[in-house]
């Protein structure tokens, strides 16, 4: 991989990196062709990182399919992929981790213990592995994006993190691999997330009603937050960020809406 970076940087390409967990769609579609817009040479990454799971069932359930994603790389104009196994990313027994504080304790740090040391460790390898320019991170898990351009800083890592908005189906839910697990009648009412983070925009309690009557949903946390900091807001007023996760049956799905209030 670094051998085919270090050609690139021959031609004077910039380069690119989408890292992705695979299980592909049209969300991670924008990251790419994003990428592809902006930079000379494109890696994304596919790897299925054990160490962000806090529930092995999650980690094995959690949809793979290495062909298709390959074809949908190519597809897209992805010069590179790198997709290598668990062995490879994790020879020996794993002695070193990168913790970001503050930013991860809450919501996410504290549903999922361990995940963003999880998230920010393999994200820190991959920088390593694969040294971009620029490297393109969605919306969508905006706290995991928030743990990565603090962690980008702190670490002097010499790579720009790009934010890209959330994709999101006709209805409103947003894309993610996750959405592959749920039923029929789930996915009939996924939607409704989205439509209790708009009405949560005219107050958090409009969102948490909405939500409250549909028994299958059951609620995590639903709140509005700082946008770098994540900590909650003492009042709805300049730019907001309002997050919500939520369980419909065994699958987890999370969601967030930056809103600008007055």
């Amino acid at each position: 991989m670094r051998e085919h970076v270090a050609s690139a940087r021959t031609h004077r390409l910039t380069i690119g990196l989408v890292p992705t967990m695979g299980a592909l769609h049209e969300g991670h579609g924008a990251l790419l062709r994003r990428a592809r817009e902006e930079t000379g040479y494109v890696v994304a990454t596919i790897f299925v990182n054990p160490t962000q799971f806090d529930r092995p069932d999650d980690f094995q359930k959690y949809p793979r399919d290495i062909d298709a994603d390959l074809a949908f790389c190519e597809r897209l104009g992805v010069d590179a992929a790198f997709a290598p196994d668990a062995k490879e990313m994790y020879p020996g027994e794993i002695m070193t981790s990168v913790d970001v504080t503050g930013v991860s304790a809450r919501l996410e740090g504290e549903f999922r213990p361990g995940h963003f040391r999880g998230v920010a460790t393999v994200v820190a390898k991959l920088f390593n592995i694969i040294p971009a320019d620029r490297a393109y991170f969605g919306e969508k898990d905006a706290q995991q994006l928030a743990v990565i351009q603090k962690m980008a800083v702190d670490l002097n890592f010499p790579v720009t993190i790009v934010p890209v908005p959330t994709v999101r189906e006709p209805d409103g839910l947003a894309m993610s691999s996750r959405n592959q697990r749920l039923t029929p009648e789930q996915r009939r009412i996924a939607p409704v997330i989205y439509k209790a983070l708009c009405a949560a925009e005219r107050s958090i309690q409009a969102g948490l009603e909405l939500l409250s009557v549909v028994p299958e949903i059951q609620v995590e946390y639903f709140e509005a937050v700082d946008p770098t900091t994540f900590e909650p807001v003492e009042k709805m007023a300049g730019p907001v960020r309002i997050v919500t996760a939520v369980r419909l049956g065994d699958v987890r799905l999370i969601d967030n809406l930056l809103v600008s209030i007055r």
